[in-house]
C-alpha cells in the first residue's frame, strides 16, 4: 500500500495531464508550433515572479496565477496577430524569439527575487512527487472546461489547423479563433507546469502525439493512441522512479522517449514487412 501512497496521486495528475495535453498536442502538430508550449510557459513564470517581486506572494496562490495567466493571455493576442499580420517571419521564428525574450527576462527577475533560484527549480521539474487533492481537483475541473471549450470550437480550430491560408480564403476570423487556441492552451500549460515542470509537460504536450502519428494518420484512433502513450510512459516513469530513488519528471519523460523510438522501429520494420509482400 506505501508505493499507492506515495504515487497514486501523482499518477492521477499525469493521466489528466496527458489527456488534455496529448489532445492539443495533436494540434499543435498539425500547426507546427512545436515549442509554443515552452514560450507559453517560460511566460507564465515570468509572470509568477513578477507577482512575487510586485506582491510579495507565492507562485502557487491564486494571485500568482492570475499574473502568470494574465501575460500567457498578452502572448496569446500576439501570437493570434502576428500570425496573420506579419509574413516575413514564420509563427514559429516568433515563437522562438519570445522565448528568448522570456527567459532572458526571468533570469533577471530570478537575480533579483529573494529565493530565486526556488522558482527556476519548480518551473523545471514541478513538484509531482508532492501533488495533493487540492492539486487534482483543481486540475479536473480546470481542464474538463478547457477539453469542453475545445469540444465546442473543434470545428472552427481544425480548420485552422489542417489548411490557416485555405481558412483566411474562406473569410474565417482566423485571429479571434487563433487566440481562443493559445489562450486555452495557456490556461492548461500554466497550471500544468506548477504541477510538473516544464519539461515534463512538454513530454506530454508533443511526445505522446508524435507517437501515435506514426501508428494512425488521424482520427479517433490517434487520440486513443496518444493517451495510451501518456498512461504506460506514466506507470514506467513512476515505477522508475520510485524504485530507482530517480527524479519523477524525468523519468516520465525517458518512458516517453523509449516509446516514441520502441513505436518507430516497429512500425519501420512492419512498412518493410509490407514492401517485401506486394
Amino acid at each position: 500500500m506505501q508505493i499507492i501512497q506515495i504515487l497514486g496521486l501523482p499518477f492521477l495528475a499525469c493521466v489528466i495531464m496527458g489527456v488534455i495535453l496529448g489532445y492539443m498536442g495533436i494540434s499543435v502538430l498539425k500547426r507546427e508550433v512545436i515549442f509554443v508550449d515552452i514560450a507559453l510557459a517560460q511566460i507564465a513564470a515570468v509572470g509568477s515572479i513578477a507577482a512575487h517581486l510586485a506582491l510579495e506572494v507565492h507562485g502557487d496562490c491564486l494571485t500568482g496565477y492570475a499574473s502568470s495567466l494574465a501575460f500567457v493571455l498578452l502572448a496569446a493576442v500576439f501570437y493570434a496577430f502576428v500570425r496573420r499580420r506579419v509574413f516575413q517571419l514564420s509563427l514559429e521564428a516568433v515563437i522562438g524569439i519570445s522565448y528568448a525574450i522570456a527567459a532572458a527576462g526571468a533570469l533577471f527577475l530570478v537575480g533579483i527575487a529573494p529565493g530565486g533560484h526556488l522558482h527556476v527549480q519548480t518551473m523545471l521539474s514541478g513538484s509531482l512527487l508532492w501533488a495533493t487533492w487540492r492539486d487534482v481537483i483543481t486540475a479536473v475541473v480546470l481542464f474538463s472546461l478547457v477539453g469542453f471549450c475545445f469540444f465546442i470550437f473543434r470545428r472552427p480550430f481544425k480548420r485552422i489547423s489542417d489548411n490557416y491560408y485555405e481558412a483566411v480564403t474562406e473569410g474565417m476570423n482566423v485571429i479571434c479563433w487563433d487566440f481562443a487556441f493559445y489562450a486555452l492552451l495557456g490556461v492548461v500549460i500554466t497550471l500544468a507546469v506548477r504541477i510538473a515542470g516544464v519539461v515534463a509537460v512538454f513530454a506530454f504536450l508533443i511526445i505522446p502525439a508524435t507517437t501515435s502519428a506514426i501508428v494512425s494518420p488521424g482520427g479517433t484512433g490517434r487520440i486513443v493512441i496518444t493517451w495510451l502513450v501518456s498512461i504506460l510512459a506514466s506507470v514506467g516513469g513512476l515505477l522508475f522512479a520510485y524504485y530507482l530513488d530517480f527524479s519523477i519528471a524525468p523519468s516520465i519523460v525517458l518512458f516517453l522517449v523509449l516509446l516514441l523510438i520502441i513505436v518507430s522501429i516497429i512500425s519501420k520494420y512492419l512498412q518493410r514487412q509490407k514492401v517485401r509482400l506486394e
